[in-house]
Protein backbone atom coordinates (compact mmCIF):
# COMPACT_ATOMS: atom_id res chain seq x y z
CA UNK A 1 0.00 0.00 0.00
CA UNK A 2 2.73 2.58 0.97
CA UNK A 3 4.38 1.75 -2.29
CA UNK A 4 1.92 2.43 -4.60
CA UNK A 5 1.21 6.01 -2.82
CA UNK A 6 5.12 6.39 -3.22
CA UNK A 7 4.63 5.76 -7.03
CA UNK A 8 1.70 8.15 -7.77
CA UNK A 9 3.48 10.71 -5.78
CA UNK A 10 6.55 10.15 -7.95
CA UNK A 11 4.23 10.60 -11.17
CA UNK A 12 2.86 13.55 -10.36
CA UNK A 13 5.72 15.52 -9.40
CA UNK A 14 7.10 13.58 -13.00
CA UNK A 15 3.98 14.70 -14.66
CA UNK A 16 3.84 18.55 -12.99
CA UNK A 17 7.70 19.17 -14.04
CA UNK A 18 7.18 18.19 -17.90
CA UNK A 19 7.42 21.97 -19.47
CA UNK A 20 6.37 22.61 -23.21
CA UNK A 21 7.47 26.04 -22.74
CA UNK A 22 11.34 25.35 -23.05
CA UNK A 23 13.01 25.59 -26.44
CA UNK A 24 16.34 25.20 -24.72
CA UNK A 25 17.18 24.99 -20.84
CA UNK A 26 20.67 24.15 -19.73
CA UNK A 27 23.05 24.83 -16.47
CA UNK A 28 26.66 24.57 -16.01
CA UNK A 29 28.22 24.73 -12.48
CA UNK A 30 30.47 26.71 -11.07
CA UNK A 31 33.32 25.78 -8.84
CA UNK A 32 33.37 26.66 -4.98
CA UNK A 33 33.60 30.56 -6.43
CA UNK A 34 32.67 31.96 -9.31
CA UNK A 35 35.95 33.78 -10.86
CA UNK A 36 35.30 37.00 -12.33
CA UNK A 37 37.67 35.77 -15.00
CA UNK A 38 35.43 32.32 -15.66
CA UNK A 39 32.92 32.92 -18.11
CA UNK A 40 29.86 30.34 -18.09
CA UNK A 41 29.31 29.82 -22.21
CA UNK A 42 26.00 27.98 -24.01
CA UNK A 43 25.87 27.12 -27.85
CA UNK A 44 22.48 27.67 -29.26
CA UNK A 45 21.00 27.03 -32.31
CA UNK A 46 18.47 29.12 -33.50
CA UNK A 47 15.15 27.76 -33.08
CA UNK A 48 13.79 28.94 -36.13
CA UNK A 49 13.90 32.44 -37.82
CA UNK A 50 9.77 33.69 -36.98
CA UNK A 51 8.83 33.18 -34.02
CA UNK A 52 9.79 35.49 -30.89
CA UNK A 53 10.80 34.04 -27.59
CA UNK A 54 11.95 34.60 -23.86
CA UNK A 55 15.05 34.59 -22.51
CA UNK A 56 16.23 34.20 -19.72
CA UNK A 57 19.37 33.63 -17.09
CA UNK A 58 18.79 31.21 -14.41
CA UNK A 59 20.87 30.99 -11.06
CA UNK A 60 21.18 28.62 -8.43
CA UNK A 61 22.21 30.11 -5.30
CA UNK A 62 22.65 28.71 -1.44
CA UNK A 63 22.64 30.66 1.90
CA UNK A 64 26.42 31.02 1.81
CA UNK A 65 25.55 33.85 -1.18
CA UNK A 66 26.38 36.90 1.20
CA UNK A 67 24.53 39.73 -1.03
CA UNK A 68 20.88 40.94 -1.85
CA UNK A 69 22.02 41.79 -5.31
CA UNK A 70 23.84 40.37 -8.34
CA UNK A 71 25.54 41.87 -11.32
CA UNK A 72 25.99 39.94 -14.73
CA UNK A 73 27.47 40.58 -17.84
CA UNK A 74 25.78 38.90 -20.20
CA UNK A 75 27.36 39.22 -23.90
CA UNK A 76 25.16 37.48 -27.24
CA UNK A 77 26.92 36.72 -30.17
CA UNK A 78 25.06 36.45 -33.53
CA UNK A 79 26.35 33.98 -36.06
CA UNK A 80 27.07 36.34 -38.56
CA UNK A 81 29.47 38.44 -35.88
CA UNK A 82 26.91 40.90 -34.46
CA UNK A 83 27.48 41.07 -30.75
CA UNK A 84 25.04 42.61 -27.79
CA UNK A 85 26.87 43.19 -24.12
CA UNK A 86 24.53 44.23 -21.36
CA UNK A 87 25.33 44.37 -17.70
CA UNK A 88 22.21 43.44 -15.99
CA UNK A 89 21.21 44.19 -11.99
CA UNK A 90 19.08 40.93 -10.11
CA UNK A 91 17.91 41.43 -6.88
CA UNK A 92 18.60 37.94 -5.27
CA UNK A 93 16.39 38.91 -1.91
CA UNK A 94 13.44 40.56 -0.85
CA UNK A 95 13.83 43.61 1.66
CA UNK A 96 13.51 41.55 4.88
CA UNK A 97 16.65 39.70 3.59
CA UNK A 98 14.33 36.86 2.75
CA UNK A 99 15.60 34.87 -0.57
CA UNK A 100 13.60 35.31 -3.93
CA UNK A 101 13.94 32.25 -6.12
CA UNK A 102 12.00 28.61 -6.12
CA UNK A 103 13.13 25.87 -3.60
CA UNK A 104 12.81 23.68 -0.32
CA UNK A 105 16.45 23.62 0.35
CA UNK A 106 18.91 25.60 1.04
CA UNK A 107 19.55 25.86 -2.70
CA UNK A 108 17.35 28.48 -4.33
CA UNK A 109 16.45 28.94 -8.71
CA UNK A 110 16.19 32.13 -9.61
CA UNK A 111 14.68 32.80 -13.10
CA UNK A 112 16.12 36.04 -14.18
CA UNK A 113 14.92 38.39 -17.18
CA UNK A 114 17.14 38.52 -19.76
CA UNK A 115 15.26 39.65 -23.24
CA UNK A 116 11.49 39.69 -24.11
CA UNK A 117 10.29 38.98 -27.64
CA UNK A 118 13.93 37.74 -29.34
CA UNK A 119 13.71 36.34 -33.12
CA UNK A 120 16.38 34.49 -34.11
CA UNK A 121 16.83 36.07 -37.55
CA UNK A 122 20.53 34.48 -38.05
CA UNK A 123 20.80 31.13 -38.65
CA UNK A 124 23.36 28.85 -37.01
CA UNK A 125 24.83 29.17 -33.71
CA UNK A 126 24.50 31.72 -31.05
CA UNK A 127 26.76 31.88 -28.18
CA UNK A 128 25.89 33.52 -24.96
CA UNK A 129 28.76 34.22 -22.43
CA UNK A 130 27.75 35.35 -18.34
CA UNK A 131 30.36 36.86 -16.01
CA UNK A 132 29.58 37.59 -12.99
CA UNK A 133 30.31 41.52 -12.11
CA UNK A 134 30.05 41.73 -8.34
CA UNK A 135 31.43 44.45 -6.02
CA UNK A 136 31.44 45.06 -2.60
CA UNK A 137 30.04 48.47 -1.10
CA UNK A 138 32.73 50.74 -1.03
CA UNK A 139 35.29 48.33 -3.22
CA UNK A 140 36.88 49.75 -6.57
CA UNK A 141 37.80 46.14 -7.72
CA UNK A 142 35.39 43.61 -8.37
CA UNK A 143 34.48 40.40 -6.18
CA UNK A 144 37.00 38.12 -7.22
CA UNK A 145 35.84 34.85 -5.98
CA UNK A 146 32.05 35.08 -5.42
CA UNK A 147 30.66 32.36 -3.53
CA UNK A 148 27.26 31.20 -2.95
CA UNK A 149 26.31 30.26 -6.52
CA UNK A 150 26.64 26.96 -7.35
CA UNK A 151 25.26 26.82 -10.93
CA UNK A 152 24.49 29.21 -13.85
CA UNK A 153 22.21 28.34 -16.76
CA UNK A 154 20.03 29.95 -19.96
CA UNK A 155 16.75 29.52 -20.82
CA UNK A 156 15.09 29.81 -24.17
CA UNK A 157 10.91 29.76 -24.03
CA UNK A 158 8.33 30.07 -26.60
CA UNK A 159 5.89 33.21 -25.79
CA UNK A 160 2.51 32.65 -25.08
Amino acid sequence: MKISKIVVVLLLVLLSSCDDKAVFDQYKSVSTSWNKKDIVNFKINAPDSINPYNLFVNVRNTNDYKYSNLFLIVEMNFPHGKTLTDTLEYNMTKKNGEWLGEGLSSVKENKLWYKKGVIFNESGTYNVNIQQAMRSNGEVNGVVNLEGITDVGFRIEKTE
